[in-house]
């Protein structure tokens, strides 16, 4: 093992509370990318999805093959999924929010401070 390897495996990542405000965001913002990414591309393959599985159905006709397809639990399960990855994204877009709002109650509450600490002259 390298004296680098070492090194790094002594260095122990900062305590979520102990994050400068810009890495919480950064972290969160990724996190969120990655979410919104996944619940569009769901969203954007339902009709695909959906195709699929009326064609898994047989030589039906197509109102038919639909009406079967959207009452199944299969369906179900996948609008469920998509649903399920919409709420994540909307999560991690929430969390996104609080950091900026912590980021301004600082700003604002370092401005007061300033502003104190002239008046005390």
């Amino acid at each position: 093992m390298t004296i680098t390897e070492r090194a790094a495996a002594m260095v122990q990542p900062l305590p979520q509370r102990e994050r400068p405000l810009s890495e919480q965001y950064r972290l969160v913002a990724k996190a969120w990318v990655q979410a919104e990414h996944a619940a569009s591309l769901l969203e954007d393959t339902k009709s695909a999805v959906l195709a699929q599985m009326m064609v898994g159905k047989g030589d039906l006709p197509v109102s038919k093959a639909e009406m079967l397809t959207k009452a199944s639990q299969e369906w179900r399960d996948h609008l469920e999924v998509i649903a399920n990855a919409r709420k994540e994204a909307n999560l991690r877009k929430v969390q996104m929010a609080y950091v900026e709002m912590k980021f301004k109650e600082w700003m604002a509450s370092d401005a007061n401070q300033r502003s104190e600490r002239r008046l005390a002259r």
